[in-house]
């Protein structure tokens, strides 16, 4: 198959999601090359991720034996297919990365390296448009055989949102070739009707991925094959098939769901996509749905960090608060499908919930998962590192931040967040503009300048005369809030959207300044896991404390005192910037295991105990000694944005803080 190229230097620009004219929205997306990070936190952490990252995983991918099983579907190699059935979606995720830092930066090699896959991709396309090129070698030509688990439809889907990225950053056609024959392979395949596969995915995607291809093309089947896709689910499909429903989020018709269950980046890609369809065909129904299940999501089953998945098993939501700290599961991937389905239902609703959901999840749920250097990256995300964590399983971060994974869903779904970042910060109406994440950027008609997230100073300059109406979101989390210039002065109520209406002279500004005292949380007393403790935010950020910032004492020992006041410290020699949080609390010195760790409530313990304490060896079991309780010596603990940890080693590491007794 011979590929085209029309590769053009275009503005920079990221715009993962574009709903068509007619699409039911409050805001849409700034158009084509109005939105650049240009300095600060954020422009910091693209630059690493597209001059390290994104080109060091065209060598991970290589190494792993991605591009191999392409080969080997294409003609070029012989041999057996290697890794998990989805490789595939890998490299997928990786060509959008490309694309979208090609819009962001062009640079020739990316170039090269882009025209190289995608002719591979093409190559590995069977006439009929089927691609999948580990079934099509271990399957030796068995199609849709076992779609639960096969992932077909899921690589599918991460082709198209690739192949759409590279047509909108550089004009190339090529993958979109691809992506619409695959497409069209689908559509004549799937749904009802004589001759056609009554069939869902497993893992969702393809949803997203049929509704951006209907965005590009113009081609209502894909619109209309993702509408089946998410109308079919719930309806017993997997379960005949042999699967278990609540797992594959098809245990309840998604417009019926009242909350998301089961594996999580699995459930928040559906529902992703079906806001994605609600958008396009106007279904309110199928919206007002997707608002219950994010609310009570929100509610209910996610850590303060944002992360989503309490359990390892079946790296699932689990049960109504159930958020573990220290076996919280919390998946890289299943952050970035939660700011994929806050950004939606922002654009549906204009609401301004979902653009703090975006940034609770965008600083402390998707940023731990990669290194601030960019190029190692953490599965799982826990809340708690325990003193002799023992380093098991590939993704247990007792390894530390890793370079790759066998299953390596989250490297490159990082890679192409951070280079589509650009296109979550603002939204426009026919009136004006409406600013939602806060960052260094050129956003069309205004400038924006700040340290933000460690600065609550935000100041917002007018590049363009005439009238506008500025929209600018006051965060949940800031108790006061100042709004100064030629705006007018205000003191807006937190979690709105403050707006500015008035004709405006090109370097009119505006100030606003938020408050990021650090605050003590305390979690609802359903969640077990953090009851009697605390946890501190400051300003957007949630804080850990780590033990490379400690003297004298582990972190698992630490109390502290929920009265004293917590004092910040700006340290731009630590962890590329952050401000420090120093706060009052105890800790023994030495740590003694005790023959039995628990004690009658209210029985004193300490020192004058210890003499009745066994020792470990000679312990008989439970009731043989009294536990030792150590009289704690006042300390500092340090804390650090959670964001940061494990940048200088796996050490123990903890967010929720047990309050002294």
């Amino acid at each position: 198959m011979t590929t085209t190229t029309t590769t053009e230097h275009r503005a920079n620009t990221a715009t993962p999601v574009r709903p068509t004219a007619g699409a039911h929205l409050a805001v849409r997306p700034l158009p084509t090359g109005q939105a650049r990070i240009t300095g600060g936190f954020w422009a910091l952490r693209q630059d690493r991720n597209g001059r390290d990252a994104i080109r060091s995983g065209y060598d991970q991918l290589e190494a792993a034996g991605n591009f191999r099983n392409l080969r080997i579907a294409a003609g070029d190699e012989e041999g057996e297919a290697v890794g998990p059935i989805f490789m595939d979606s890998d490299v997928a995720k990786w060509l959008e990365a490309v694309a979208w830092e090609y819009g962001r930066a062009p640079a020739e090699d990316l170039l090269a390296l882009q025209r190289e896959v995608t002719d591979l991709y093409a190559r590995a396309q069977t006439e009929d448009g089927y691609l999948d090129s580990v079934q099509q070698v271990r399957g030796k030509g068995a199609r849709y055989t076992d779609l639960k688990w096969s992932h077909e439809l899921y690589c599918a889907g991460h082709l198209y949102q690739a192949a759409v990225a590279q047509h909108r950053a550089t004009g190339d056609t090529a993958l979109l070739d691809v992506a619409t024959k695959n497409a069209d392979h689908l559509v004549a395949t799937f749904g009802d009707g004589p001759g056609r596969t009554v069939d869902v995915d497993g893992h969702p995607v393809v949803e997203m991925g049929l509704v951006e291809l209907y965005r590009e093309t113009g081609t209502r089947a894909y619109l209309d094959l993702a509408h089946w896709f998410v109308d079919a689910r719930g309806h017993g499909i997997i379960e005949r098939a042999g699967g278990e429903p609540t797992y594959f989020s098809d245990r309840v018709p998604v417009r019926e769901a009242t909350t998301v269950e089961g594996h999580a980046v699995r459930a928040v890609y559906l529902a992703a996509g079906a806001v994605d369809v609600a958008i396009e065909t106007g279904d309110t129904e199928l919206l007002t749905a997707s608002e219950r299940q994010f609310a009570d999501m929100m509610a209910t089953k996610a850590f303060i960090t944002g992360g989503l998945g309490a359990r390892w098993d079946y790296e699932a939501f689990g049960d109504p608060y159930e958020l573990p700290t220290d076996r919280g599961y919390a998946e890289t991937c299943a952050a970035i499908g939660g700011i994929q389905w806050a950004w939606r239902l922002l654009l549906a609703t204009g609401k301004p919930v979902y653009a703090d959901a975006i940034e609770r999840l965008l600083y402390n749920a998707f940023l731990p998962g990669v290194s601030l250097g960019g190029t190692e990256y953490f599965y799982v995300n826990p809340l708690q590192h325990r003193d002799g964590a023992h380093e098991d399983e590939n993704r247990s971060p007792a390894h530390g931040r890793r370079g790759w994974f066998d299953c390596a869903c989250c490297p490159p779904n990082i890679m192409r967040t951070f280079a589509s970042l650009d296109g979550y910060l603002a939204t426009t109406t026919d009136e004006g503009l409406q600013v939602h994440q806060y960052a260094t950027a050129d956003l069309g008609p205004v400038r924006v300048e700040t340290g933000y997230p460690h600065d609550g100073r935000v100041v917002v300059t007018v590049t363009e005369d005439g009238p506008l109406t500025l929209g600018l979101r006051i965060p949940s989390w800031s108790d006061t809030t100042t709004v100064t210039g030629a705006g007018g002065d205000a003191d807006p109520a937190p979690g709105t959207l403050h707006v500015l209406e008035r004709t405006w002279t090109a370097g009119d500004t505006v100030e606003l300044v938020f408050d990021t005292t650090p605050h003590r949380y305390v979690a609802d007393t359903r969640i077990d896991a953090a009851r009697g403790q605390v946890a501190i935010e400051r300003g957007p950020l949630v804080y850990a404390v780590e033990q490379a910032d400690q003297q004298g004492f582990t972190v698992d020992d630490l109390t502290v005192d929920p009265s004293a006041q917590i004092a910040e410290e700006r340290r731009d020699d630590l962890l590329d910037g952050v401000v420090t949080l120093r706060v009052s609390g105890s800790a023994p010195a030495q740590h003694e295991q005790a023959a039995w760790p628990y004690q009658r409530f209210g029985e004193p313990g300490g020192t004058e105990r210890a003499a009745d304490a066994t020792s470990v060896d000679d312990a008989a079991g439970p009731g043989s000694a009294a536990p030792r309780l150590q009289a704690g010596s006042p300390v500092i603990a340090t804390a650090v944005p959670y964001y940061a940890w494990a940048n200088r080693g796996a050490a123990p590491m903890r967010v929720w803080l047990p309050l002294a007794r």
